[in-house]
């Protein structure tokens, strides 16, 4: 890690609620980098758990911030806030880094220096046994938005952003307790590329019970993401009747399985969401 006299040239983020039965092997897997120019942000979201006795095992190697939980977008834009460094890279407390992953992100940067956003290629494993992704999860470099529309093609533990694109688009949105990862990547990808590393630097795993992306409902979330970005006036002629078109889908189908489960009013206003557009 960078001598903590100087400003480092990456922040990494970690928020993290109630995953000591992991947390260690994530933060583990950044301080093993060879890359050495990071400083790593540790936030802990409230956590009721050992959480706090993990991190003071850390001593000086983390900084800690701690807050009452506020969920995982509070938690990121909290260490956000605190970042010192040009960039800034994410891993979820449940995730793991590979060798390397640092190094590889910041020469990207070097070799492009137009580029405000990389992300890996990944590795996922589901309750210990690795998978390969659905095709429709295949990841794509360049202008990404309208492949993004149907499901986030951008993973928070794959990416590195340099830190000014956050006062151009904003943090992330803490009114989504779900999808606000897709809600950012929606405002970044519209405007610039979403540059793709081919090689794999993280290792994702799920399926456990705590897992953000098993919540219920999670269209909703994402309706609401797509109402966001085609709202805010921004987004040219094209990707607005894509995103309108993706909502129109999204909402018949969320509306239809309100209907399913006597949930009228509710179909109803997804109904009526759709037919505004």
């Amino acid at each position: 890690m960078t001598n903590s006299s100087q400003k480092p040239l990456v922040s990494v983020i970690i928020p993290t609620y109630n995953r000591g039965w992991i947390l260690r092997e994530a933060i583990d897997s950044v301080l093993a980098q060879d890359f050495t120019d990071f400083e790593l942000i540790v936030v802990d979201d409230g956590s009721t758990d050992d959480t706090k006795k993990i991190l003071d095992d850390y001593n000086r190697e983390l900084v800690v911030i701690r807050q009452s939980n506020k969920g995982v977008s509070a938690a990121r834009n909290r260490g956000i806030t605190a970042a010192a460094g040009r960039l800034l890279a994410f891993l979820d407390s449940d995730d793991l880094w590979l060798p390397g992953k640092l190094a590889t992100q910041v020469a990207f940067f070097d070799a492009n220096p137009s580029a405000v956003i990389n992300q890996t290629e990944e590795i996922w494993i589901r309750n210990g046994v690795r998978v390969n992704p659905k095709v429709r999860h295949h990841k794509f470099t360049g202008m990404i938005f309208e492949r993004s529309l149907a499901l986030c093609l951008v993973s928070p533990s794959a990416v590195m952003v340099k830190r000014s694109l956050f006062d151009e688009v904003g943090l992330f949105d803490e009114d989504l307790p779900a999808c606000e990862d897709y809600d950012l990547w929606l405002r970044i990808s519209w405007r610039y590329p979403v540059h793709l590393i081919e090689t794999p630097f993280i290792i994702k795993r799920g399926g456990h019970a705590d897992q953000l992306s098993k919540a219920h409902s999670l269209d909703k979330f994402r309706i609401k993401a797509l109402q966001n970005v085609i709202e805010n006036g921004k987004l040219d002629a094209d990707a607005r009747q894509a995103a309108v078109r993706t909502l129109q889908k999204k909402c018949a189908i969320f509306a239809g399985g309100c209907r399913k489960r006597g949930k009228d009013a509710e179909a109803r206003y997804y109904e009526e969401l759709a037919a505004n557009y």
